[in-house]
């Protein structure tokens, strides 16, 4: 088959570079450029791809501060606490979890402060019942995508 594993070889080609031309992926695939464009169409559309998007080094900006909270919820609030922690903009992954923890936030912070200030906003949710908090020192890997199996 010409386009066996042709959606596995584009994600991956995406992940190398996802400002890539249709016509520089055609090449690489070696498959016409609307093979191409239909393909992403249907990524996008099913949902696979959502979006393409910087990869932005906060601390290059200031934020120098990453944080990980860990909450416990009220029973039968997770959906709304997780919803308004979704708004909050300096939380950049929200995860509903199992284990001692209901909801595991990821934040970037100018400063401590700045964190704080924003840990005490959380804690004023009646729905959050217990907060941790741990402050990254040192980031090993960050916004790490993996490349897909394809056949062989």
């Amino acid at each position: 088959m010409a386009h066996e594993y042709l959606d596995e070889k584009l994600l991956n080609a995406l992940l190398g570079n996802g400002r890539e031309s249709l016509r520089s992926l055609s090449d690489e695939l070696d498959v016409s450029v609307t093979t191409v464009s239909n393909h992403l169409n249907d990524l996008e559309d099913d949902g696979i791809i959502e979006g393409y998007t910087p990869l932005i080094e906060y601390d290059r900006l200031g934020y120098d501060v990453t944080a990980i909270l860990n909450l416990k919820v009220e029973g039968g609030a997770l959906s709304d606490v997780t919803e308004s922690l979704e708004a909050e903009k300096q939380l950049i992954s929200v995860y509903e979890t199992t284990g001692d923890f209901d909801v595991i936030a990821v934040g970037k912070f100018e400063d401590t402060d700045q964190m704080n200030d924003q840990i005490k906003t959380l804690l004023d949710d009646a729905n959050i019942r217990e907060s941790t908090t741990s402050v990254v020192l040192n980031t090993a890997a960050e916004n790490a995508q993996f490349e897909l199996p394809v056949g062989e």
